[in-house]
């Protein structure tokens, strides 16, 4: 008997859908995140090269 209302609590539980949103905002946030932390280092990369050109062009 235990067993069956055991297993009840874990259908019901698969079945229950109301942290699907709360999971679903944390994947987009996420993603974002990576997207961001990407750019980040790609323009980093980029203004690093930039200023360290126009140090050298400035000292003879």
């Amino acid at each position: 008997m235990t067993k069956t209302k055991d297993s009840a609590g874990v259908l019901q539980a698969l079945r229950d859908d109301r942290g699907q949103g709360l999971v679903e905002y944390a994947l987009i946030l996420v993603l974002v995140a990576i997207v961001v932390i990407t750019a980040i280092k790609g323009v980093g990369s980029s203004a690093n090269s930039t200023f360290t050109g126009i140090s050298n062009a400035m000292n003879p």
